[in-house]
């Protein structure tokens, strides 16, 4: 069997759930109280996606603005992305576009799944879905979904998807 190694992205504006949706993913796990990355921090899966053996290489970004001129050497060799906005804070969609720029900067058409976070807070949601195909449709992001990383919804449909559009891009 064939291996791949796959460097993926997470990006988006500090406390929308990178870091918490990495720990639930890698470790199956929910953690109500991760810390702020600094800089960039570093997960690794191993999956078996159409019988392909990949390692995902999941590099976590610092949110924080006076963080952002760090991530740019990192985004290099990047073969996809997860953009992370909160359901429940519109403003977590403001800064979008420089995400975006930073994620394609080595990759003008790098495949971003973009992602709404929190999901299980419904009483709380203020981003309607025809909101967010508004962005889906400017920044020609693939996909969207909604999870939440409480509850495990779509959190491995997620990487599953994202996985699947790299191998399918890369003709592997």
């Amino acid at each position: 069997m064939k291996k791949f190694i796959l460097k993926i992205l997470t990006a988006g504006e500090g406390g929308v759930g990178k870091t918490t949706l990495l720990h639930r993913y890698v470790e199956g796990k929910f953690s109500a109280e991760t810390r702020m990355t600094i800089g960039v921090e570093f997960f690794l899966k191993e999956v078996n996606i159409n019988s392909k053996h990949c390692t995902l290489q999941l590099w976590d970004f610092g949110g924080q603005q006076r963080f952002r001129f760090l991530l740019e050497s990192y985004v290099l060799g990047a073969k996809g992305a997860l953009l992370l906005f909160d359901l429940t804070r519109p403003m977590t969609l403001e800064k979008l576009e420089e995400w975006v720029t930073l994620c394609r900067r080595g990759d003008p058409d790098l495949p971003i799944l973009f992602l709404g976070t929190k999901n299980d807070l419904t009483e709380e949601i203020m981003v309607t879905d025809d909101y967010a195909s508004d962005f889906q449709d400017t920044f020609k992001f693939f996909d969207y979904l909604k999870i939440s990383s409480k509850s495990g919804e779509n959190v491995h449909k997620a990487f599953e998807l994202l996985t699947t559009k790299i191998l399918d891009r890369q003709s592997y």
